[in-house]
């Protein structure tokens, strides 16, 4: 089996219509961002920013499958020292649209530049904004399970008859849980906390995510040869991760630069291995590969 890798070079507005209905597994990407990018992207107001981007969001809708799941890296900006709010009016002109607005996952930076501002304190986390198109969906959530961590070893090991039943808490919230569900248990779910270093010096972009970010999302809703589509592509981090996860994938930039960059480095097929036992398969695909 063959892992494709296309990535088209223009406006993600117009590319998209060419794709076809229903086609995508997945949708990961992170757009300029209002009034920032300028000497990359030219910037967008953030007056007008919802108004630029729901052509797009609603050709978006149009391509993912209904199985599929789209995550949007965002973050707003302050503007004269108030936080912009194009993100919310965002999140709900696109609820307006048919989205769901399913989930909000924050990506921690760890590294996060330092700096100081006479009325708020460095950014160090941004949005990832999960949209769907019904309430079911793919979701593989034991591809990101975690350790427990050692906060198991003693918070596990005296259990109260509190801790044994899910319909009382210990402050009387309601919200209680069975926590004994998780003896001898080694790996836990996570968060919706991503804590990762940010990487842009290594990546000749003025904005790129580290690839464990991609990575993350794509295991957990994705599977092997599903389709991964980026229409903001940029330095090609989200088709990089894809094809290395054997998972096929569709770039859209609008620079040349970076497109041309991306298609230096990117393999256009990869050979994905088939199980030993499928001998017979396996000999055609060499073959085939052999007289191209």
């Amino acid at each position: 089996m063959e892992i494709k890798t296309e990535i088209k070079l223009g406006d993600s507005k117009n590319i998209l219509k060419k794709l076809d209905d229903n086609s995508v597994d997945l949708i990961f990407t992170s757009p300029p961002y209002a009034d920032q990018r300028k000497s990359t992207y030219g910037g967008i107001h953030p007056d007008k920013y919802v108004e630029w981007f729901l052509p797009i969001s609603e050709e978006l809708l149009r391509v993912l499958k209904p199985s599929g799941t789209f995550v949007l890296n965002i973050k707003e900006k302050v503007v004269k020292g108030e936080r912009s709010t194009y993100v919310m009016e965002l999140i709900i002109a696109m609820r307006k649209q048919g989205w769901f607005w399913t989930e909000e996952f924050i990506w921690h930076k760890k590294n996060a530049f330092p700096g100081k501002w006479p009325n708020r304190f460095r950014d160090s986390w941004e949005r990832l904004l999960q949209f769907n198109k019904s309430k079911k969906f793919n979701m593989y959530q034991k591809e990101v399970m975690v350790p427990m961590g050692d906060w198991a070893k003693t918070r596990l090991k005296n259990l109260s008859e509190t801790d044994k039943r899910r319909d009382e808490s210990k402050v009387g919230s309601g919200f209680g849980k069975n926590i004994s569900n998780w003896v001898d248990r080694d790996m836990a779910y996570p968060t919706n906390v991503l804590h990762l270093a940010t990487e842009c010096n290594n990546k000749n972009h003025s904005a790129a995510f580290p690839e464990a970010l991609p990575e993350w999302f794509i295991k957990l809703f994705t599977k092997p040869e599903d389709i991964v589509l980026d229409p903001f592509m940029g330095s090609g981090t989200t088709n990089f991760v894809a094809q290395r996860m054997n998972r096929n994938s569709i770039g859209i930039e609008i620079l040349p630069e970076y497109y041309q960059r991306v298609k230096d480095q990117l393999e256009p097929t990869k050979l994905l291995l088939l199980e030993p036992d499928d001998e017979y398969e396996s000999i055609k695909l060499n073959r085939r590969h052999a007289v191209r």
